[in-house]
């Protein structure tokens, strides 16, 4: 039995998670495809189409304080379904922006939705080390990040398949997977409740205040800090590539929507070999090791993005871009385990959150800046910039590691309390002495 299967088998509160996940970001991607079908059939789709990820990366800079500091303070499990019925009104509300002229009703929703989002995937991120042991952590994250890629390739299919039947089939089924979503994680149980832990007479400071605090702990761990830069390095070019797959697939090698979905399907598979690679990687390197790593595949990544882009045909093409994103989930599934492992309980909130609403906001902005380089730059051309931005943050990564600035920081991933709680969900969940 492999260890993902034992997870999902041995661990309740995991399963339910892992379900509530699926279905939910399956229906995140869903929307997408939905929400970009429906505004190319606007007067002036290209402008529509931007206004949407505008509309979709400002709501992500704001969503990260106010996410984050409210999972640090209330119960993390109830902000999770909170943020999964809020999603559930908003996507069926993507229904009155069918045969509408205007396009403003569709960017408010697209807003309120992309707001909300993390609140469940920051939340879901900060209870990861409550329910899951020490064992089960790392194996844990790498099953949760992989989902997230499986997700990508699932949704975007089923996305495109329910459109071709109907909005209305589209943004029924995304909002039933909020609900179903919400459901799984109302399932979840754990001594204590989710909420973080407080020492006595500790004083609960202002929402600004508590937030600066957040990132003063960001600051003060140079892990952390050296994590976040290299992710949104990556964003830095991973949101180009949104725009160029389908320029490459289209434009370049003329295959059409064929051609799009095999450029986007070998991506994907190599966000899954990459995932496992990270998994066993994860298990056996020390933590100079693992630095060492991060700075290797970000240059693997960035070389190969940079191939990708030039390559005569698009079966080599598919090879690079597959070791491209491979090598990212390499990084991907380590640098999680140890933000896992080492940041403290009570900022996890806001450390998860601000990591989340850099990443997809300096995506947004990647995509759009692709997107408008397209008026006077060939796709190659964007793609070897992109690929160059996209491993940039390897060279600060691998300066910081080289002369000694991102020490290794005491693990925090289980606190006392949470040990305790751990131990009473195992003996709850032992069958009774016949």
């Amino acid at each position: 039995m492999s260890a993902f299967t034992q997870l999902l088998r041995d661990n309740r509160n995991y399963r339910y998670t892992w379900c509530g996940q699926l279905v939910s970001e399956v229906g995140d991607h869903f929307n997408n495809i939905a929400v970009l079908s429906l505004a190319m059939t606007h007067h002036n789709p290209g402008l529509v189409v931007t206004g949407v990820f505008l509309a979709r990366a400002v709501p992500m800079l704001a969503a990260g304080p106010i996410a984050g500091v409210l999972l640090d303070r209330v119960d993390r499990r109830r902000v999770m379904i909170a943020s999964d019925l809020i999603r559930a009104v908003i996507a069926i509300g993507f229904l009155l922006c069918v045969n509408q002229t205007s396009e403003w009703l569709l960017y408010a929703l697209s807003a309120v939705l992309m707001f909300a989002s993390p609140f469940f995937t920051s939340g879901r991120s900060s209870i990861l080390p409550a329910i899951a042991t020490p064992e089960e952590l790392h194996t844990a994250n790498t099953m949760t990040q992989t989902t997230s890629w499986a997700s990508l390739t699932i949704g975007a299919f089923l996305g495109a398949v329910g459109t071709h039947f109907g909005y209305g089939i589209a943004f029924s089924f995304n909002s039933l997977s909020f609900i179903i979503s919400a459901l799984c994680i109302s399932q979840l149980r754990h001594a204590g409740g989710f909420r973080v832990a407080r020492k006595a007479g500790a004083v609960q400071t202002r929402a600004l205040r508590s937030y600066a605090d957040g990132l003063r702990y960001i600051r003060s761990t140079p892990l952390i800090t050296g994590i976040m830069m290299v992710s949104v390095g990556w964003a830095s070019g991973g949101g180009a590539a949104q725009i160029l797959f389908s320029l490459f697939g289209e434009n370049v090698y003329h295959a059409g929507a064929l051609g799009i979905g095999v450029i986007w399907g070998f991506a994907g598979v190599g966000l899954l070999i990459g995932g496992a690679i990270g998994y066993r990687l994860g298990r056996t390197l020390s933590f100079k090791a693992y630095k060492r790593t991060i700075a290797i595949v970000y240059v693997i990544h960035g070389g190969a993005y940079i191939l990708f882009s030039q390559m005569p045909t698009i079966a080599l093409a598919c090879v690079f871009i597959a070791l491209s994103r491979a090598a990212v989930a390499v990084s991907s599934v380590m640098n999680f385990s140890q933000l896992l492992r080492h940041v403290e309980d009570r900022f996890r909130g806001r450390v998860f959150a601000t990591l989340e609403s850099l990443t997809w906001s300096t995506m947004m902005i990647s995509m759009m800046a692709a997107g408008a380089a397209t008026i006077r730059f060939t796709p190659q051309q964007i793609g070897a910039v992109a690929g160059v931005a996209s491993s940039l943050t390897a060279v600060f990564w691998l300066w910081a590691n080289m002369t000694g600035r991102l020490p290794e920081p005491p693990p925090q991933a289980v606190t006392e309390i949470e040990e305790k709680q751990q131990e009473a969900d195992a003996v709850a969940a032992e069958p009774p002495l016949s």
